[in-house]
């Protein structure tokens, strides 16, 4: 069967996956709600949902240092990765000897689509179906009305542009991003996000895993702006993730 993947690309795969490594965090924890987990054979140090899977799974390297040989030696039908999660000579490598789906997300729709594209090609579409119907009804979007700066990093502090995941699921919450205009991930000073006026400050737990006495520091700068701390991976976490949390602290 041909598929063609998120950037356009046509993916040749015989027959349904029974090998699968992942080496998207997200993806493989969208692989296990799909009830594939016994087709998984490898995933990264950073796939932690559900339950650590690298630790019963053949671990692979990290998102940006694949253990490529290792990877082929699992012998995969399918390997799942990301435009901007891997990098992009190491999955070149691997799409020369296994078919290599590459998933880009950048809305709330796009990772729909993913889930419904994944079930297709994976035979599980009735599992992929119902998943994204959870997602539309716990997510149902909201209007619009706070405005907001969101950071996920820290020397520089970095905040997310709009064309983001991030930026779209924070508009599906309810938020307006202060700094929609710029793109990706800008670096940012503490006197810019006072000049954007935002009503509200989220610090992410990831990638920088911001803390209480950074919530102080910031807020002792910004004294008329709330600022919370969020778990990341609600916010940023394509695929499954946000029937197994609810957002913290927003």
């Amino acid at each position: 069967m041909i598929y063609i993947d998120q950037l356009g690309k046509k993916v040749h795969i015989d027959g349904t996956p029974s090998r699968i490594v992942s080496v998207v965090p997200s993806i493989t924890e969208l692989l296990f709600d799909l009830g594939l987990e016994d087709k998984v054979v490898g995933c990264t140090k950073f796939c932690v949902h559900p339950n650590k899977p690298y630790l019963t799974k053949t671990m692979i390297g990290g998102t940006k240092n694949l253990k490529l040989e290792k990877i082929l030696q699992l012998k995969p039908d399918l390997i799942l990765a990301n435009k901007e999660e891997n990098i992009k000579e190491q999955i070149e490598f691997l799409s020369e000897s296994a078919p290599v789906w590459l998933s880009d997300v950048k809305t709330f729709d796009d990772s729909l689509s993913l889930i419904e594209q994944i079930g297709e090609i994976t035979s599980s579409s009735k599992r992929a179906s119902e998943i994204v119907t959870q997602l539309n009804h716990t997510l149902k979007p909201k209007r619009p009305s706070i405005k907001v700066a969101y950071l996920i990093w820290k020397d520089p502090y970095m905040t997310v542009g709009g064309d983001t995941y991030i930026s779209g699921m924070l508009n599906r919450c309810g938020f307006i991003n202060v700094f929609v205009d710029q793109n990706r991930y800008p670096s940012i000073t503490l006197q810019e996000i006072r000049d954007a006026e935002p009503d509200l400050v989220l610090l992410s737990s990831e990638p920088y895993p911001f803390k209480s006495e950074h919530l102080k520091t910031i807020k002792s700068l910004l004294k008329n702006t709330e600022v919370r701390l969020v778990d990341g991976e609600f916010f940023s976490w394509y695929g499954s993730r946000q029937l197994h949390i609810a957002p913290k602290n927003t």
